[in-house]
């Protein structure tokens, strides 16, 4: 009976150490449960935040860095130009026949060059090619016929500027873009100029974006060690003092609170960022503008309809009404992003919006009259915006011939105004059509938004005049 009894306790004390392995083999369990993965994935949205701040911050970067890169290549070539107008002044300012002297001066720019692909060039009023040292077969030919020549002409006759081109890279003999700066020598009636190759431009933002992304990766990579490191040590300490369950359930309690106010600081974290992110654009915001204009327009023409009465249009009302909050919400979350550089004079970017938009077909001249006060950056965008979709209606529509924005400041508003001389369209068919001139109904609205006014005249004789009047904050 003694051997039974004993045998009996010896059962009953593996029994409970059997109990207490299992007991022991949940609680670590519950452990990697309830710490470490929590843990791990809270260190993993962490490193996945990181990540992706530091990409943003990466392109904010670049976008910051590249205007003061090109200004910098921009003031480069002004030099280089204005070096080469010194050192064919002599023969310029000289008193030689003007043939041997423009001979002489040819033969000296021709010499001139800088870095591996920099040299200048030389062309007449006429189109007339004189100095082009890395395709000399062109030299004596006319090229009037040529966009970019009569670009070239242009800027050098309004005192000079900058222009953007395609050209062949002497050093690799490949087509790149350009960037190019001319002035003229009005005695001999010559363009000279030089420019940049913009891939070098690119390459030297691209060791920059290379660099920071190495950065990144080597931030990344400490992440993860300290976060390995950091579990090791999190789950040794925590297997190692498991001596009681309620111990372990007390500690196991404080992980789990403090991995929830991690947790829960890392979503408030988030969403701070997420109000910062810049994800609406442009795109969205005109097309419910286009929206909100279409259901305006069928809420004027619903009463008038044999079966709807001004009642039953009201819902119609509400929703434009709604949609014009939405708006203003989009409005207030996209303030952040640029629609325009905001560091750049008004006239300065619809001067290069009507280079960029002009057409052999349909010229466009770009005008400023008296001084513009400061514009805050909402209306600068949206007399920008009203530009560049009244000139994209020129050029699809009007089959105009020539065309003009002028930019005028007055002493209490800001005045654009735009014209052209070609077909002309019924205002009135337009503005009742709701299929139509949506266009025209965006930019009243944007400009609205900011205190503004459009007016707009035309006929098949005089073409199209569009006013847009914004008074001085």
């Amino acid at each position: 009976m003694g051997r039974g009894l004993g045998h009996f306790n010896n059962l009953l004390r593996k029994r409970m150490e059997v109990k207490n392995k299992i007991r022991n083999m949940n609680l670590r369990k519950k452990i990697i449960l309830f710490a470490v993965v929590p843990l791990l994935l809270a260190l993993l949205a962490i490193a996945l935040t990181i990540h992706f701040q530091s990409t943003l911050l990466m392109q904010q970067q670049h976008m910051s860095i590249e205007p003061f890169y090109r200004a910098s290549k921009e003031v480069e070539l002004k030099n280089y130009v204005a070096l080469a107008e010194q050192a064919i002044a002599p023969f310029y300012e000289g008193t030689e026949v003007e043939e041997v002297a423009k001979e002489k001066a040819r033969a000296l720019l021709k010499k001139m060059k800088f870095g591996d692909d920099g040299y200048f060039f030389v062309n007449d009023f006429d189109g007339k090619i004189i100095v082009q040292p890395n395709q000399p077969e062109r030299e004596g030919k006319n090229e009037i016929d040529r966009l970019i020549i009569q670009k070239l002409i242009s800027l050098a006759r309004n005192g000079g500027g900058f222009v953007e081109y395609t050209m062949e890279k002497p050093s690799v003999k490949q087509i790149a873009p350009k960037l190019g700066y001319v002035i003229a020598l009005p005695k001999w009636g010559w363009v000279l100029g030089t420019g940049i190759y913009l891939d070098d431009v690119d390459s030297a933002l691209g060791r920059i974006d290379t660099q920071v992304s190495v950065n990144v990766t080597h931030t990344m990579l400490w992440i993860i060690v300290i976060s390995f490191l950091s579990v090791i040590v999190i789950f040794l300490g925590l297997v190692r003092n498991i001596t009681e369950r309620t111990v372990l359930d007390d500690r196991l309690g404080e992980a789990n609170s403090n991995l929830a106010a991690l947790t829960q600081r890392l979503i408030d974290a988030r969403a701070e960022e997420d109000k910062r992110i810049k994800y609406v654009h442009g795109g969205i915001q005109s097309m419910l503008t286009a929206i909100k204009v279409n259901i305006e327009a069928a809420v004027k023409a619903l009463p008038q309809a044999s079966r709807l009465t001004k009642e039953s249009a009201a819902p119609f009302s509400l929703a434009a009404t709604q949609l014009g909050g939405v708006l203003s919400d989009l409005r207030k979350i996209v303030k952040g992003t640029f629609i325009i550089d905001p560091n750049l004079p008004l006239s300065d970017q619809l001067n290069k919006l009507t280079l960029d938009m002009s057409t052999v077909a349909t010229p466009i001249e770009f005008t400023v009259v008296d001084e513009i006060k400061y514009l805050p950056l909402e209306v600068k965008e949206a007399l920008f915006m009203s530009a560049k979709t009244a000139l994209e209606n020129i050029i699809k529509h009007a089959g105009a011939t020539r065309a003009s924005v002028l930019l005028k400041g007055t002493t209490s508003c800001v005045k654009m105004e735009i014209r052209d001389d070609g077909k002309g369209f019924d205002t009135k068919f337009v503005y009742n059509n709701p299929n139509s001139g949506i266009g025209l109904r965006s930019m009243k609205e944007d400009l609205k938004v900011v205190g503004g006014k459009l007016a707009v005249t035309s006929s098949p004789s005089k073409g199209t005049c569009l006013v847009a009047t914004v008074p001085y904050p």
